[in-house]
Formats: structure tokens, sequence, C-alpha cells
């Protein structure tokens, strides 16, 4: 069982190498974007220690395994880790999500496909494409005068007029192209001529750099800053942004292309200032535009929401708003070949490439100057609006660059591969790779419950968790990785690209009828919406008690868990209380990456809880000990199990990890008096008290602080003497529940 099997220092190494590169372990998430993935290794592995009759983790998890015909369930699939595991180990999956983005992407996941014949209908769609507008992607290269060299980014800055001469303002808040840690030198725009300088060092003295072109002074600060802009024409202070000048304004500054004549002898990236032949590209593009139907190109409004009204501060009031005349131009002319494809399932397939492409094709992209390369919208898991903007190549360059159309299509051409034949990677240096014969990703996409003797299938619903009919006593497992709180709002992201694939699936697809996948029923905190914590609570409380009736007495129910705010785990409490579930154990495991844009700078953990529960078993007694001695033991051990799996545990771990721990031992505390009529503010309360009975809730973080001050350096080659410390103050009496 999960309990005594699961092995942490083993899965913590293996999640943590996962989540650096995660495309490299799991190809499959390349199939399309979703938000704060978790590590494919946590859920084979619960599903091993689970399933696989006591072998050690260590050595099962790297041999084929067939768990046909088990079935296991998530009531919120997102992008459908836990279900994808469940079913490369031969086991019938049912996934259930309220966005029908969610039930697209598994869907895609899961569905067979014929490689070559989509590899061969998406160079047929490139190439056409490519006739029709690639010469607006090209550029004359300042070295050999090649007109035809292909661009990679080019780079916008916002404008805004002002206030007092109404002249247009570039909104520069640096000078700075490109930085020389990927390039020989620094790039420096002149703010004078607008001509691109390469200068080997920054100096700020005055008059120190200037301009090879009008010789004047290069600067690096520019006249924006902190949403206050001074008039270069008349010294007057303006404020950004200014909504009542409606959506903003851009002006192309700077190109990086890429010229395969010069490249043999040239040193670094190529770059320059758009030229009267650039310029023209513009205006050829706004005139095709015109002429061609706009059928595919939404013109949805933005809805206000936590997310969407950084949008509407800065202007923007529609989807399209969001991309200039030449992305418009691109993907409908992208989307009408797509459109005309006549197999369905290689059309459902470049869809999804289109919808997962539009992330680096808007204007709320923006240019890394140090790493020289797009950051896509959905970086920092909400809409960033910067002032320096980076169109990108539509179509993209062969093996250059990234985020065009072609680099996703091979992208999920290698999703659908690891499908076929999927691998394991062992956590040692030089990493080494073994396939696993036997196992495979793909599924039966069916529309009723799966039976034990049916061929492998896949049950998907794009509904609410709630109101899914369901078998009672069918479900084998429970593996899910709930919403956390407040800290995604996946519907507002979402939108993004639903409002274009919607143009698309409308008529055959019904989760893509509505207008929008936002809905009341989401169980997300959001303050714009309305929702707030006893709204996800009820919420929370309706899926779980749904899908328990349905899993076997004794049968796990696991769920990872990540939050920085004790108060975002009452509803957990209230849930698994309300459900009839008893939690038999919290588990530490890594699931973000610390170098993420959302997560670097921030105190945020990247340590979940898995919490794992049952509604029948037995427990050992030392499992819900509520003494301030026993939960800082508790934590410390697992704090131990992080390091001994390579980890620097932080202060934001330890806080979440003892949050677990407090939810677990509170439900120990309130099951055999907790009234599930109760109203939900009482709920919350009640869970509130017993979390402060067990530890006063304003010194969690000095506790946290405490235990993690006490860690000693531990010996990363002896991985069992976590085990061995557990043991020490483990006792024997198991307690039924």
């Amino acid at each position: 069982m999960i309990e005594r099997d699961f092995d942490v220092p083993f899965v913590a190494r293996l999640a943590q190498r996962e989540k650096q590169i995660q495309q490299s372990y799991r190809p499959i998430i390349g199939v399309h974007k979703w938000f704060a993935r978790r590590p494919g290794t946590l859920f084979r592995a619960l599903l091993l220690a689970e399933f696989s009759n006591g072998q050690p983790l260590a050595s099962s998890f790297f041999q084929s395994h067939d768990l046909s015909p088990l079935i296991v369930g998530d009531p919120f699939m997102g992008g459908g880790t836990p279900l994808l595991e469940a079913n490369r180990l031969g086991c019938h999956v049912v996934g259930v999500d309220i966005n029908p983005m969610a039930y697209w992407i598994v869907r895609q996941e899961l569905a067979e496909l014929d490689r070559q014949a989509f590899r061969a209908v998406a160079q047929q769609v490139i190439t056409s494409v490519e006739e029709k507008v690639g010469d607006l992607y090209q550029t004359t290269c300042v070295h050999c005068g090649n007109p035809h060299a292909p661009v990679k980014y080019f780079l916008w800055v916002k404008q805004q007029s002002c206030a007092a001469c109404h002249h247009l303002i570039d909104l520069f808040p640096n000078y700075i192209v490109a930085k020389n840690q990927r390039h020989p030198n620094y790039v420096l725009l002149c703010p004078t001529c607008g001509a691109l300088n390469e200068v080997a060092k920054l100096d700020r003295a005055p008059g120190a750099m200037r301009c090879g072109t009008c010789r004047s002074h290069l600067v690096i600060d520019g006249p924006a800053r902190r949403n206050r802009c001074i008039c270069p024409h008349c010294g007057h202070l303006n404020f950004y942004p200014d909504v009542r000048q409606g959506q903003p304004k851009h002006r192309l500054f700077a190109l990086e292309y890429y010229c395969p004549a010069c490249k043999p002898t040239h040193r670094g990236r190529f770059f320059k200032a758009p030229d009267t032949a650039d310029m023209a590209r513009l205006a050829e593009a706004e005139s095709r535009l015109q002429a061609i139907p706009q059928n595919y190109i939404p013109a949805d409004d933005i809805p206000p929401g936590d997310e969407t009204s950084r949008l509407h501060r800065w202007g923007y009031q529609t989807y399209r708003q969001l991309f200039n005349t030449r992305q418009l131009l691109g993907l409908a002319t992208l989307a009408t070949a797509i459109a005309a494809v006549e197999d369905e399932t290689v059309r459902h397939a470049l869809l999804t490439v289109f919808s997962d492409t539009l992330r680096y094709q808007n204007m709320l992209c923006r240019y890394d100057s140090y790493a020289l390369k797009i950051i896509d919208i959905f970086s920092v898991h909400g809409f960033p609006v910067s002032l320096i903007q980076c169109e990108n190549s539509l179509l993209g360059i062969p093996r250059i660059g990234s985020g065009g159309f072609r680099h996703f299509v091979e992208k999920y051409d290698r999703a659908k591969a690891y499908c076929e034949t999927p691998f394991e990677s062992y956590p040692s240096r030089p990493r080494k790779t073994v396939f696993l014969p036997g196992e495979r990703i793909g599924a039966r996409l069916v529309s009723d419950f799966p039976q034990p003797t049916d061929p492998k299938s896949a049950y998907l619903q794009a509904t609410s968790a709630d109101k899914v009919a369901l078998p009672p006593a069918s479900l084998d497992a429970i593996l899910t990785d709930p919403p956390y709180f407040a800290n995604v709002q996946y519907a507002e992201l979402m939108d993004f690209c639903y409002v274009w694939l919607r143009k698309h699936l409308a008529d055959t697809i019904p989760a893509f009828r509505l207008p929008s996948t936002r809905t009341d029923e989401e169980l997300t905190v959001n303050q714009t919406e309305g929702r707030d914590i006893n709204h996800y609570t009820a919420g929370l409380s309706r899926v779980f008690m749904t899908f328990t009736q349905a899993l076997k007495p004794g049968a796990p129910f696991a769920f990872t868990y990540h939050h920085n705010d004790v108060e975002a785990y009452l509803p957990i409490a209230v849930a698994l209380l309300d459900a009839g579930l008893v939690c038999t154990a919290t588990l530490p495991c890594p699931a973000e990456m610390s170098a993420s844009i959302h997560i670097s700078g921030t105190r945020s953990s990247v340590v979940d809880t898995i919490f794992v529960c049952r509604t029948t078993g037995t427990v050992r007694a030392s499992q819900f000990k509520t003494t301030p001695q026993a939960l800082k033991r508790m934590l410390k051990v697992d704090l131990e199990n992080l390091q001994q799996a390579g980890l620097a545990p932080t202060a934001g771990d330890a806080c979440c990890l003892l949050f677990g721990h407090l939810t677990r031992l509170a439900v120990w505390q309130l099951r055999l008096t907790w009234r599930d009529d109760a109203s939900v503010p009482a709920k919350l309360a009640q869970v509130r008290a017993a979390f402060y009975q067990i530890y006063p809730l304003n010194l969690l973080n000095r506790l946290a602080t405490l235990v993690l001050s006490s860690l000693s350096d531990v010996d990363l080659l002896a991985p069992m003497r976590v085990k061995e410390k557990l043991a020490t103050y483990d006792v024997e009496d198991q307690i039924p529940f």
C-alpha cells in the first residue's frame, strides 16, 4: 500500500529531475499547454506503490506493468497527468473537468494518431501558408544583402500619447536590446536615430558610448519607469497605462533574423533596425488581411476577471486586440488551411497544435534579452503586459528558434511517439533511459462508464465532477490534482485559446458550444466573480462526495495540494470529512521547478503535500498524534526525506508540509463528531478551531523555521536512513477506521 511502500526519497529524486525539464522526461505534455502539471513520475509511483504487490518501488518503477482491469478516476483532470500514467499502466480511466480545454487536451493526449499521415499533412499546411504569407516574415541581411533572410523575432515598443503635447512617446524601460551572455556584445538602441549599436561593455558615464550612425550619446535607461514617463518633447509627466487612449499602440524598432549565407563566418546573432521594406511589409499585411475572410478570427470581448482585468487596465477589450495585423493575417491563413484538412483525426491534431501555438503568436509575448528568445504569454500563469513585445515568426525557421507552428508540429509528433514507446530515466548522471515494452499511452474514447472486460478505455466528461453519474464502488483508485484555491485562474487563461478553437469545433463538439470556459461552478477563489472560500469549500466537498461513493471500500483517494496560506487548507479538511474519508498519510514530493518564472524570486514552495485517504482500513497510532513534539518530528522526517533526494528545503516548503500534517490531524480529531449538515461557514470555523487546538496558527511559520534550522547535513548515499529514523518513533498499534 502507498502508506507502507511509497519511497519518498526515491520518488522525490525522480520528480525533481523531471520538473527541471519535463518535456524531456514526459514528452506527452507537448500536446498542449496546461498549468501547474505535476510530475508523471509521482503518479506512476503512487499506482505502483498501491498495486505492485509490495515489490520495492525502486525496482518495480523501471519494469513494465499491466494493471488491467483496474479503473482509475480523476475528478479534476486538467492536463491529465494522473490519467495518462494510469492508462499507460493498462488501467481504464475516468476523467472529468469543468473546463472544455482540459477535456480537449486529455482527449487529444489519449487519442490514437497516424503519425506519418499527421506529419505529411502538416507539411502540406506549412507549405500552403508559406506561399501565402511567408514573404512577410523575411528581411534583407545587413551583411550580405540577402533579401530573403528569415526573421526570427520582431521587437515592438509600446507608445502612448503625451497628455500635454499629444506627441507619441516610446515607453522604453531601457535601451538594451540584447545582453552579452549569448551574443559577443551588448546591443543598444540609439534613442535619437533608432540605430542598433554593439558595445563591448555598458558605461553609464555621460558621453562614454556614442551611436555609430548619428554620434548621439547612447544611454541605458529609458524614459518609462514605475508607470511614469516624462515626455521627451515637452517634459510633461505622464502616467501609464492610460485606458482613455484605448488599446496600446506599438512601434517596430528591431528585428532578430537569421542569414544562412552569413552564419558560417558570423559571430553571434543577427540584429537590425527595421528598414523601409520591413515597414512596407506591415502595410502589405494590413492590405491582405482586409482582402480575406476573417471567419476564424474571434471577435469575443474579454470578460472582467482577476487576471483579465489587467488587460482592461491597458485598454484591451477584445481578444482580437491582443494580436497585431500580421499575426491576425497569418493565424487566419493557417486556420483556414487546417480547416480544409479532410481527415478528422489529423485535423483535430493540427487544430490542437494551432491552439498551443497561439501562446507564442500574440502581442503579450516578451523578449528575453539575456537568453535571446521569446517568452510565451503564459510563463507567469497570468496575462503579463510589458512595455516591449516580441512578435514571433508564424511558421518558424527549421531547427532555429522556437514557438513557430512547425516547432509545435514537431513537439506534438514527439509527444505521440512517446505514447507509442514510453520510457523512464534512472536518477543518475549521465541520464540513463529505459524503454518499457508493453506499456503504451492510448485508449478507446468511450461515451459510457468502462467495464472491466472492455479493451483499455477512457471515459472523459467536460462538466462539473459532482454532476457525473458513477456506479457505486466502481473505482479502484482516485488520483487527482485539484485546483489550488486561487493560485491559477484556469478559465480566464484558457479562454485565450478557447475562443480560437471553438471557431472550428462548436458544430461537432458539444463542450465547445459555450461562448467561454468560464462558469459559476468553477472551483477557484475569484474576487471578480465573487467566488470566495465558502464557494470553493462547498464545491470541493460535493466533488469529493460524488467520487468517494464510486470508490471501492478501502481504495485510495490520493491528491496533491500546494498553498502558502494555511486558510487554503481548511476546505480540504471539510471536503474530506464530508466525504467520509480519513487521511492515512501525508507525503512530500517536489512539484515545481524553482527556476520557473512564476516561482523564481517568490517565497512559494516547490513541494506538494500528497494526501492519501481511504474510507476503511487501519493506520498506525503515531500517524495521528497531535502533540507539538509529534508534529515537529513528522515535519522533520519529511524535510530529511527531501534532503535525501538532493533537495534543499525552504521555509515555504516546510510550511506547506506542516499545513498538510495539520489538515490530516484535524480530520482525525473531528471525524467522529463531524456534522455534514452544518453550514459551510460553521464547518470552516470548526476546522479552524481544530487547527488552532493542535498548534497555534500564528506560530506555524516559526515552527516551520525552527524545524528547518534543526536539520543537519545528510548523507545523500544513504536514502534508507530516514526510514530508520521514522521507525524509531512509530508504534505498531493499528487503529481501525
